[in-house]
């Protein structure tokens, strides 16, 4: 319910949405009405075991499933979300983004048997110059709607190489092979772990994830993505 405080706040400075510019309504977050209709969903929910982003693990890394909400073009309009949620100091973006990610994947029970949430880490240096980890973000508003646990501090990035933005697929995966390691695998053993992420490219990002975390007993991996990329 907005509140009063909402409404003061919003006539002294008010809220723009992040893709258009807009004025947002007091009970809009982030996205105005006419923008969150029109974001390029993916659909992806309905068939998690078979469509365009999981196959990407196929003969790769052991993922039983995978979605993302919308599809993702840099340089388009939508793009400002993601961009605005890692570079423009903007948490609460990621996890307006992650409630409702939760919201619209529920309907389709894509939680149905996970057990946790783990967002992807990020390097210290990136996590220093951020101050967030934007996937910790998106993973903070699916537990609001799920309820399911967030896990950090178990998965550790051993450094940044350099950013996969203007990498091919091969080069991608050879950037970040062997980068995360393991610090404790005590909560993750006979769980099914809900990989979290920001945007899904060519999947190199997740299968290094998936790889470090696929020796850990009894474990079983799914990947859930704000955005994925269109090949």
């Amino acid at each position: 319910m907005t509140n009063w405080l909402t409404r003061i706040l919003d006539f002294i400075a008010p809220r723009q949405c992040v893709v258009c510019g807009s004025r947002l309504a007091p009970t809009e977050r982030t996205l105005c009405s006419a923008c969150l209709l029109y974001l390029p969903r993916t659909a992806f929910q309905f068939t998690p075991d078979d469509n365009a982003m999981v196959q990407l693990f196929w003969g790769h890394t052991p993922i039983l499933r995978a979605a993302a909400l919308i599809y993702y073009q840099p340089h388009s309009e939508m793009a400002q979300i993601v961009y605005a949620m890692k570079y423009g100091q903007r948490p609460d973006i990621g996890e307006d983004m992650g409630r409702l990610m939760a919201n619209e994947m529920q309907i389709a029970h894509f939680f149905d048997d996970i057990d946790l949430l783990l967002p992807v880490p990020l390097s210290r240096k990136r996590l220093r110059q951020r101050g967030y980890n934007q996937s910790e973000q998106l993973a903070v508003g699916i537990s609001d709607i799920t309820r399911l646990p967030v896990v950090t501090g178990v998965l550790l990035r051993r450094h940044f190489r350099q950013s996969q933005t203007s990498l091919n697929r091969q080069e991608r995966q050879e950037n970040v092979a062997g980068m995360f390691h393991l610090k404790d695998d005590t909560p993750l053993c006979h769980r099914h772990v809900l990989l979290i992420d920001d945007v899904c490219t060519t999947g190199a990002t997740l299968t290094a994830c998936a790889d470090a975390l696929k020796q850990v007993e009894g474990i079983r991996i799914s990947v859930l993505t704000f955005g994925f990329t269109k090949s």
